[in-house]
């Protein structure tokens, strides 16, 4: 929704372009679906989300959001905080989020039962398990939280002048490393391999207490997405990047 005030009164025209939403899982990419959005999901393929954003004319879209979950960096952060970002790091490169909230629900400090924070977020290439490199990425950045699409969200929008904003849900907390099955199952299509993630557990059966820990968190971070969805990608996330291209 693109609002513009004319000679005579307040004149509102409406924008019909989606926004562009860009999603790593195919669970995210179901959350995120729905009128006014155009959603891809990268499979948590940064190779495959570069194709899939240059095939994206930009002046078919009115903003880009990265939406989904990700790893926490902050230790003061749980599974299921929402974190909206002020900025996107990666390596020495830099992107600002410009998307503007309400000062009433930033200031609720929560999204049903979902606490939200803002804070930063850093893009890598490969998923970083280990508690250690979450360590390492807090002391390098200082950023809240870890994802594989947001700075290449970000990265398209800078250089297609369209407004940016990143909602992230803290799937694994930073005190949780990631198990290798868990990393290694995502389908070309975005979905979890069940199949491939019971062969893992058949052969490495020590693994079941932390897989079960890992798909708790997990299914927490989705329920709390799901009330990012309501809240944040609906008539007001419009509205905002409306007025963010307008004011630009």
């Amino acid at each position: 929704m693109t609002l513009e005030v004319g000679d005579v009164g307040n004149v509102v025209s409406f924008d019909p372009r989606p926004v562009l939403i860009v999603t790593g899982l195919a669970q995210e990419a179901r959350i995120a679906a729905g009128p006014g959005r155009t959603v891809i999901c990268s499979s948590s393929d940064p190779r495959q989300l570069r194709v899939l954003l240059a095939d994206i004319e930009p002046s078919s879209v009115r903003g880009v959001i990265s939406f989904g979950v990700a790893g926490g960096l902050d230790p003061a952060l749980r599974s299921g905080d929402v974190v909206i970002a002020t900025e996107v790091v990666a390596g020495d490169l830099r992107w600002l989020a410009g998307l503007e909230f309400s000062r009433s629900l930033i200031g609720e400090g929560d999204i049903g039962n979902s606490r939200v924070f803002r804070g930063g977020l850093v893009g890598v290439e490969q998923v970083v398990a280990a508690q250690s490199g979450k360590a390492a990425l807090r002391r390098e950045t200082g950023a809240s939280a870890v994802d594989m699409e947001s700075h290449i969200a970000a990265d398209y929008a800078e250089k297609n002048q369209l407004p940016f904003a990143a909602i992230r849900v803290i799937s694994d907390p930073a005190t949780r490393a990631l198990p290798a099955i868990a990393t290694a199952a995502i389908k070309p299509d975005g979905n979890i391999d069940l199949r491939k993630v019971l062969r893992g557990l058949v052969r490495d059966p020590s693994t079941l207490s932390a897989l079960v820990s890992t798909g708790r968190d997990f299914n927490r971070a989705l329920r709390s997405l799901r009330g990012c969805r309501e809240f944040l990608i609906a008539d007001s996330i419009a509205t905002t990047i409306g007025l963010a291209v307008a004011e630009a």
